[in-house]
């Protein structure tokens, strides 16, 4: 009984071999798929390597998802890096397309003939080409304030700053404008506000134009005009006015002739007076009508010399001197030495108004205007200068502060200046006296041109 409940309680022996049997052969199943994986994976591996050395195209087949995977990766890896080198190509021609954009801008703006100046908002001047430069009279313009270039009084300056207050444009402003050298210049002006894609103002963009050359031609042509019709209108009017005064004055003669006392003084009054309102038509004659020139090369300094020798005799208390370059010019002779006669005069009387050390200096010096060479000729004096208000008076004719003037010597200085194609100024000198400026051209070229000014005038 207990042999066959042993027996009936553990595994049988049929049971046992069959267990052993079993792991055995899952032993060689599981050896038998390693051998067939590692066989398979070497052999999917040496494929592959061996394909991609063939042929770079190759595309594998469906049949190998491992192969397939792979291949996939490699082509999609060439692909980006094709990809990442079209990409760098194409920023380096936009790169050279901006740097080439921007290199046109500057160029542009460097060559400009018109000024450029941009303000920022803070009042700084951020960008200026040479041309701003020229005509402000003032180096290194950029990251500096344009209160301190234009002075903060300046009308430029005030303009700017309403345009960059408020976004007001200006268009083709005219404004007088004197930078540092002193001399006065008158400029042409666009301003506008800059602003962003949002509409916030954020600078300012101002064009300048130097118009005093221009300025000066036009103010030339209204003298020229001016004085072409006064010798029209008066020519006539004067030679009647002579007729009138030599009878006046025929009458006079035979009054003194006759009378005795009051009668007689008289009459030598009316004949004072008649010469000289005669002497008066006599030069207003001389103003308005046309004058013929002698079209010749005359040499200045000879010219100027002389005068001022003949000067010395007649104000000995007043110091004459001469100084600087003087070359030859195209003109009238005799009328250039009435030019220098009447300036340098007028200086030495002015001088002579002080009670010593009175000095007047000429001086001579060859400039460039407009491309051509012009001989500049300045007369100075330490006297007490020209009131402020008289100065753009003074050419004019019949206006004179002298007490026995006739008030023709300097409209007769004018004439003759602009009949030469030339220009005369006058100003006041920062450290006392006035001068005249005289411009003269040295050009053949001019010699057509003033033919035909001195037949209008």
């Amino acid at each position: 009984m207990l042999l066959d409940s042993h027996f009936q309680t553990g595994p049988s022996v049929s049971q046992s071999v069959a267990w052993a049997l079993g792991g055995v052969l899952l032993v060689v199943i599981v050896l038998a798929g390693a051998y067939l994986v590692s066989f398979t994976l070497r052999k999917m591996l040496g494929n592959a390597r061996d394909d991609h050395r063939r042929d770079s195209d190759w595309r594998p087949s469906t049949e190998s998802p491992t192969v397939f995977m792979s291949a996939s990766m490699q082509a999609v890896i060439q692909k980006l890096r094709e990809q990442e080198k079209e990409l760098e190509a194409l920023q380096r021609r936009e790169r050279e397309r901006a740097q080439q954009n921007e290199r046109l801008s500057e160029e542009v703006t460097r060559n400009m003939p018109a000024g450029l100046l941009l303000v920022s908002t803070a009042g700084l001047i951020t960008s200026a080409n040479p041309a701003a430069e020229v005509a402000l009279g003032v180096r290194s313009l950029v990251y500096r304030r344009y209160t301190e270039i234009l002075g903060a009084d300046s009308k430029l300056a005030a303009l700017l700053q309403e345009c960059l207050t408020q976004g007001q444009t200006f268009r083709r402003q005219e404004i007088e404008y004197r930078p540092p050298s002193g001399e006065s210049r008158q400029l042409g002006v666009t301003i506008s506000p800059i602003l962003s894609r949002s509409g916030q103002l954020t600078g300012a963009l101002c064009l300048l134009s130097d118009l005093t050359e221009l300025t000066a031609l036009q103010r030339q042509m209204q003298i020229k005009e001016s004085l072409a019709a006064l010798g029209e209108l008066s020519a006539g009017i004067a030679h009647e006015f002579k007729n009138s005064l030599a009878t006046i004055s025929g009458y006079a003669q035979m009054i003194r002739a006759e009378t005795e006392g009051d009668a007689n003084e008289n009459a030598q009054q009316i004949l004072q007076q008649t010469r000289a309102l005669a002497h008066v038509v006599t030069e207003f004659l001389k103003f308005a009508r046309p004058q013929e020139l002698a079209n010749e090369e005359v040499t200045l300094r000879t010219l100027i010399d002389r005068a001022i020798s003949e000067i010395r005799d007649s104000l000995p208390q007043t110091a004459i001197t001469c100084e600087g370059q003087f070359e030859s010019v195209l003109g009238d002779e005799g009328l250039l030495r009435q030019v220098i006669l009447n300036l340098v005069r007028n200086a030495a009387e002015a001088a002579g108004e002080r009670s010593s050390d009175a000095q007047v200096t000429v001086r001579g010096a060859v400039e460039q205007t407009g491309g051509r060479p012009v001989q500049r000729v300045i007369v100075s004096d330490n006297g007490p200068g020209i009131p402020q208000a008289e100065l753009p008076k003074i050419f004019a004719p019949f206006f004179t502060t002298k007490p026995n003037g006739t008030g023709l010597g300097l409209a007769i200085v004018q004439k003759i200046i602009l009949q030469h194609g030339g220009s005369v100024e006058a100003r006041n000198r920062p450290e006392g006296g006035a001068e005249f400026i005289v411009c003269l051209p040295m050009s053949r070229h001019l010699s057509a041109e003033v033919d035909s000014l001195a037949a209008r005038i």
